[in-house]
């Protein structure tokens, strides 16, 4: 029985623990848990840091990570997750393109203690590229690579179930630039226009939800047809798959599957709003997970910056999952550097996020108020990363060990603090 079945009966214990973590009313979360507006990703093989996700909770944030064809370093990537971890992360996504896929999955299993998500079709797509070519994929190498990862014990699923023969030809008399830009996307965009058929995914969508609910994983519909830049933001393409989805949603609260909806992208800052309204009305209040927005596309090198922007205007709006960008997004595979780089921009951005909405303030008043007494110790504790506020401290060789060497003796604090007392 799924936990979405379960929570429409009684407080799991999944539930209670959630509803710990986020302080709040363990029967309120089991509605939204039961009605589909929060999610709790765990597969029942996978042992775990339990995260819940939807409406009414804080941000969360995602890494990913995983090797490609030119760089397989396996322990580089578990390093990654476990820093990820250290750093606050509250999911991982394994998205390796490259050497033994299926041992390094299940070796992030293993070793992952947050909830694990894949794209099972990346390697459904590699197996038949390496034997001839993507688009000879079958609909059984589709399902048996879902049904392989959700054997493993992965706790969440992207995919781009959205994408049909009525999209693709949308897309086909669109004015988009970057056409499309997700990897699951394009693997079926061109195995519908050369095969002449529909999407298995959406096709045959019950069967999918046949398998979700025996082995409890939550679905994230892949966003296919998100944009990849600022020109295709929020066109006809983008908005029919969410269209579709919001169909899908329906049909797997039906079936009791737990569901996510993946969004944009790249989007204008004015436009971002729009799109997060779009996605609750459509997809009745499913949790929401989104790639940045991006809020620009000249900023190579410093995405994780236009990420956290778009993020942070996103989940005010109505975003509950953040996934990360890395200054290496649109260049590189990342580095340990850019993972813990992209992950702090993502966790800033969602804390903002909660404050605006009404959570996590209480943190900021103790930061501030530890700043009033120059107390260093707990500005340290308040801080997302504190290593990082320490080595920048420690940078300045001030003779005054209570100020920092930005105003040094003439710490404005310091001052009117001596002369209030004597006020």
């Amino acid at each position: 029985m799924t936990l979405m079945r379960r929570a429409r009966g009684s407080v799991t214990d999944e539930i209670r623990t959630v509803a710990q973590m986020e302080k709040m009313d363990p029967e309120v979360l089991r509605r939204r848990v039961a009605s589909g507006k929060v999610v709790i990703p765990n597969n029942p093989l996978h042992d775990i840091e339990l995260r819940g996700i939807g409406e009414g909770l804080s941000v969360k944030v995602n890494v990913n990570i995983g090797t490609s064809k030119d760089l397989v370093d396996v322990d580089q990537e578990i390093r990654k997750a476990h820093l990820a971890y250290n750093y606050g992360a509250d999911a991982i996504m394994d998205l390796s393109t490259g050497g033994d896929i299926d041992a390094i999955r299940r070796r992030m299993i293993k070793e992952v203690k947050l909830p694990l998500g894949t794209v099972p079709i990346y390697q459904a797509g590699l197996k038949a590229a390496r034997e001839s070519a993507i688009v000879n994929m079958t609909e059984d190498d589709m399902f048996n690579g879902i049904e392989k990862h959700a054997k493993d014990g992965v706790d969440f699923m992207t995919v781009h179930c959205g994408i049909n023969r009525e999209s693709v030809e949308r897309l086909k008399t669109s004015d988009r630039i970057t056409d499309v830009v997700s990897r699951g996307g394009s693997f079926l965009v061109a195995w519908i226009i050369h095969n002449d058929k529909e999407n298995p995914l959406y096709q045959n969508f019950d069967y999918l939800l046949e398998m979700a609910r025996k082995y409890d994983f939550t679905l994230s519909l892949g966003d296919g047809l998100r944009p990849g830049c600022l020109h295709d933001a929020t066109d006809r393409a983008q908005v029919q798959e969410l269209i579709t989805l919001g169909g899908l949603v329906k049909r797997a609260r039906k079936a009791d599957v737990q569901t996510m909806v993946e969004g944009p992208g790249h989007v204008p800052m004015d436009q971002i709003e729009t799109n997060m309204r779009m996605e609750k009305t459509i997809c009745d209040g499913a949790p929401f997970y989104v790639l940045g927005p991006l809020v620009t596309d000249i900023a190579p090198g410093y995405d994780h910056i236009t990420g956290a922007i778009g993020g942070a205007i996103a989940a005010f709006h109505g975003a509950d999952f953040l996934c990360y960008v890395t200054p290496a997004e649109h260049l590189c595979l990342p580095d340990d550097k850019d993972m813990i780089e992209g992950l702090m921009a993502s966790r800033i951005a969602a804390h903002a996020a909660d404050i605006a909405r009404g959570r996590g303030m209480e943190r900021d008043d103790r930061m501030a108020q530890a700043r009033k007494d120059l107390d260093w110790e707990a500005m340290y504790k308040e801080s997302l990363d504190p290593e990082k506020a320490r080595r920048y401290r420690a940078r300045g060789h001030q003779d005054d060990t209570q100020g920092c060497s930005m105003c040094g003796d003439v710490c404005a604090i310091k001052i009117v603090k001596e002369h209030l007392k004597k006020s």
